[in-house]
């Protein structure tokens, strides 16, 4: 049975302070989460260490939002995979839409990191989605699929089985445009025939694949009823405790 999991990407928010801030008030109502359901947060990386001692014997899993595609050396400004696993983070977010359009992540890119992640017994939050000109020219499959293709595919069974897939429809954060439950559902089933045409069907049936568009307390009932979706990689809202556990609540 694949897992719910409901994760708080911080992005550059929060000083060290308000994170464990943040981090308590979430501890604190954490009797009102499901216990089928995995809360991660991924503050900065500043943040992580202390992070990572205010979530000691708790359920909720630490994450890190980027790793360097490299092991260690001169990349000044850079996070090693094994520097964010010794200090305690379960997952790490790759791929996200922001890094490909900011800082030209390529598949060649994050291959690297995907592998240096897995072999440090990290948990990779595989980010995918298309762009508002991709999907206005109906390519959203095509897409979706050549991310998932050019970045996964090359890993074993075993490697896939550890991997969580968060589907981002990049085109409706800040265009005014809304990505509605049933096309949500829509590409999730896709992304999961995608992985059962690659891995198989049990594969496909135990990964978790993640809204990563504009879930809120409000909405998130609607998504999470979709058979396809197992969570949601939040923005926004995973900044305020209330709305975070708000989301979490709605399975």
């Amino acid at each position: 049975m694949r897992k719910n999991i409901v994760a708080g990407n911080w992005k550059m928010n929060t000083s060290v302070v308000e994170g464990e801030a943040l981090i308590q008030g979430i501890l604190e109502r954490m009797q009102e989460v499901p216990s089928s359901v995995q809360l991660v947060v991924a503050p900065p990386f500043t943040h992580l260490v202390p992070a990572a001692a205010a979530l000691r014997g708790s359920s909720v899993a630490l994450s890190a939002q980027n790793c360097a595609d490299q092991l260690k050396g001169a990349y000044t400004g850079e996070v090693a995979a094994p520097m964010i696993a010794g200090i305690g983070c379960q997952y790490v977010i790759l791929g996200h839409s922001e890094r490909r359009e900011y800082y030209g992540e390529t598949s060649q890119t994050l291959v690297r990191k995907i592998d240096l992640a897995l072999a440090e017994g990290l948990k990779p939050i595989y980010c995918v989605g298309e762009k508002l000109e991709e999907r206005e020219a109906n390519r959203h499959f095509e897409v979706v699929e050549a991310q998932i293709r050019e970045v996964l595919f090359h890993l074993t069974p075993e490697q896939f089985a550890q991997v969580v897939i968060a589907y981002e429809p990049v085109w409706a954060i800040g265009t005014g445009k809304t990505a509605t439950a049933e096309q949500a559902q829509e590409i999730h089933a896709f992304i999961r025939k995608t992985i059962a045409d690659q891995f198989g069907q049990t594969a496909a049936d135990e990964v978790s694949i993640l809204y990563g568009g504009s879930c809120k307390p409000s909405n998130a009932k609607e998504l999470f009823a979709c058979p396809d979706i197992d969570g949601g990689l939040i923005g926004g809202a995973a900044l305020k405790a209330e709305d975070f556990i708000g989301i979490a609540v709605s399975f």
